[in-house]
């Protein structure tokens, strides 16, 4: 419940903040531009100004959080070291936040592959894969690790760590902490990828 009035011209960033509130409380089903009216003590048509129904709330909740998460993936991967402690950085910094807004970010995921989610979802959602593919281009430049397919690898660095994020969000790891798994993870990765995954070889251009 939003417990001050929103400023005039601010709704939109009030009913998303509640709304990404909501979808870590109670789930997505519940989630309806009248409930988040009345907790923005608005009239049940103001949403509609800025959301014309459900979907495009969650296709620009699933934006803001694509936005966010890449900013810190971004960060993580100019942090100083060499391309394995990026990329540990990189994977710290997405299980971390997938840790901390699992309802968002299956909202995320779910909302970028819906048939009507729009061109700019689809777009941003893909930069931290852009992000990470990067940094292995850069790594097999560096001879840091063997020539491969990058999206192939790129792919697997994600299932990877957003299979530990799920576990992690889940309260699964059975006492093994995030930062532990997060550093086996990318330990397993990075070793596999230095030693050329098999199905990989030939560098990609793309």
């Amino acid at each position: 419940m939003i417990d001050q009035p929103y400023h005039h011209g601010k709704l939109r960033e009030v009913l998303l903040d509640r709304a990404a509130e909501f979808i870590e409380e109670a789930g997505v089903e519940g989630l309806s531009l009248r409930q988040l009216a009345r907790d923005a003590g608005v009239s049940h048509a103001a949403p509609g100004k800025h959301f014309r129904d459900k979907q495009a709330l969650l296709d620009a909740l699933a934006l803001r959080g694509f936005l966010a998460m890449n900013a810190r993936i971004t960060e993580a991967a100019r942090t100083s070291g060499d391309h394995r402690a990026r990329f540990v950085e990189i994977a710290r910094a997405y299980v971390n936040f997938a840790v901390t807004r699992p309802a968002l970010l299956a909202v995320m995921y779910s909302t970028k592959h819906h048939p009507d989610a729009s061109a700019e979802l689809r777009s941003i959602g893909e930069d931290g894969m852009k992000i990470t593919r990067a940094l292995i281009t850069e790594a097999q430049d560096a001879g840091a690790v063997a020539p491969g397919e990058r999206e192939t690898l790129a792919q697997v660095c994600f299932v990877s760590l957003h299979g530990a994020a799920v576990l992690a969000s889940s309260n699964f790891l059975d006492g093994t902490s995030t930062d532990a798994l997060v550093h086996a993870t990318t330990d397993l990765l990075w070793a596999g990828m230095a030693a050329g995954l098999p199905g990989t070889e030939g560098a990609s251009a793309s």
